[in-house]
């Protein structure tokens, strides 16, 4: 009779069920068996949660998210869509204004597509997928205590939950708790070093509320964006995104001095009072269904857990726990699922347990962070009080170079492919240095810069009836 062996398949403990948690935890479902660990009760549908700050507010996914989706998870895309979300095209199916205050065409030559839908929908989806795996056991209302293990290796996470402390084993512990995560203080406790940090904050407030949407503007109305322009202080702007159940969600934001309130008889006047008053004034006839919700949690931070010295093997960590962004550029779903597909390319070069694994796994998780945290800073360094140094010189080059390819994509359909490549994080910034951006930036053709919001005909009516 032949001998059987049984191979232990390794144990992986990922804490936070955010969107960063669920998409690590299904690609940790190739490699190991793996416990999800969550704070809060989860909902069973789409309704909001306390453990996501962001999720009345405006969200939407650049395509190069959408293409990580499908990718991790195929269609996963199509499964929100079915549910109401849109996919909406990039600037086609859009009105928007650059922070320069350039008013992009409604160029209808690029594939870049957005999802858009309320975060609640998003993260039902998300979750319905990820908690159905064989593989992946769910543990709710349990708070993550610290890690056991030493500076050299992690060998679980302490936890509490009905009351009781236990230590679960894990042969990788993965941290995607978010802003508040305390991944610096528990890695310090092993004796490691302290973690390099940065803060940028404009100093944004957002304000949110949900409307009914105007009779006449139908499913397919155009997100309509104006962004806050960080040479004019305070920054003021705000976005319409038409979601799922004929609704538009509509987040306002202000910097200091200027933030938008929590009374709901000053929400309209705020959206016409900056800027352009075309989201006001496509909001002055629209019946408000909720109360206005506010949120200050807007800043740019950033741990460099890729730099630090040491590095322990079987713990990495994820998403906002590394690095998070002033929502308003929609880049943290795109960079916890781009993150998560990074996390997989090395386990199946390396494998979870391989010596010196978890240092390179936290090194391919810190690559998009680095793209979505340029984006960003590039913008909100600019606001006075954002940063306790000023912008470097290499940051204000390359704000001023950003700036001049934005004013040549708003006129020209290759440069706005170029531009979309870069702010969609499908390709790097190097993008655009392209000829496809050099060349209509420096020779023309030129067409004049639109003076107001590209609407239709039938757009107009819905703002003006």
């Amino acid at each position: 009779m032949p001998d059987s062996i049984t191979t232990r398949r390794p144990a992986a403990v990922v804490i936070g069920a955010s969107a960063a948690g669920l998409f690590t935890a299904a690609v940790l479902t190739e490699f190991a068996d793996v416990t999800l660990i969550e704070r809060d009760r989860l909902p069973d549908g789409p309704e909001p949660r306390r453990g996501v700050p962001q999720t009345r507010h405006a969200h939407l996914v650049w395509s190069g998210g959408v293409n990580a989706f499908d990718e991790l998870l195929p269609g996963l895309t199509d499964a929100a869509v079915a549910q109401g979300a849109r996919l909406v095209r990039i600037m086609g199916d859009m009105i928007s204004r650059a922070p320069n205050e350039v008013w992009f065409r409604r160029f209808l030559a690029t594939h870049h597509r957005n999802l858009v839908c309320s975060r609640d929908l998003l993260d039902s989806v998300l979750r319905e997928r990820v908690l159905s795996h064989a593989r992946v056991t769910l543990r709710e209302e349990t708070t993550a205590l610290g890690l056991t293990g030493d500076g050299t290796r992690v060998t679980g996470v302490r936890v509490q939950s009905a009351g009781e402390d236990v230590t679960l084993p894990a042969d990788l512990v993965v941290d995607a708790s978010g802003r508040g995560s305390r991944a610096a203080q528990w890695l310090a406790g092993l004796g490691l070093p302290e973690v390099t940090e940065r803060e940028v904050n404009a100093g944004v407030t957002y304000a949110t509320r949900l409307f009914k949407a105007p009779a006449g503007a139908g499913d397919s109305f155009p997100l309509v964006n104006v962004q806050a322009n960080p040479a004019k202080a305070p920054g003021q702007g705000g976005i319409i995104l038409p979601i799922e159940n004929s609704q538009w969600l509509v987040t306002l934001a202000g910097t200091r001095g200027g933030e938008p309130s929590a009374d709901a008889d000053a929400f309209v006047p705020f959206a016409l009072g900056f800027g352009d008053p075309v989201i006001g004034r496509l909001l002055r006839h629209a019946e408000p269904i909720s109360d206005v919700v506010t949120t200050r949690s807007t800043a740019n931070r950033r741990r460099y857990f890729e730099k630090m010295k040491g590095w322990p093997d079987g713990f990495i960590v994820m998403g906002d726990a590394i690095a998070a962004y002033n929502p308003v550029y929609g880049h943290g779903l795109t960079v916890a699922a781009q993150g998560a597909l990074a996390v997989r390319d090395v386990l199946r070069a390396k494998g979870i347990t391989a010596p010196g694994a978890a240092r390179r796994l936290q090194r391919a998780a810190a690559r998009p962070v680095a793209a979505a945290w340029d984006l960003a800073v590039g913008q909100d360094a600019f606001y006075p009080g954002a940063a306790h140094t000023p912008p470097t010189a290499m940051e204000r080059f390359l704000a001023r170079f950003v700036d001049k390819a934005v004013e040549t994509g708003a006129r020209n359909p290759r440069a706005m492919g170029a531009l979309l490549d870069v702010m969609s994080m499908e390709k790097p910034a190097t993008r655009l240095f392209s000829k496809d951006m050099l060349i209509p930036m420096l020779f023309g053709p030129r067409k004049p810069h639109l003076q107001g919001p590209p609407l239709r005909e039938e757009e107009r009516a819905v703002m003006d009836r």
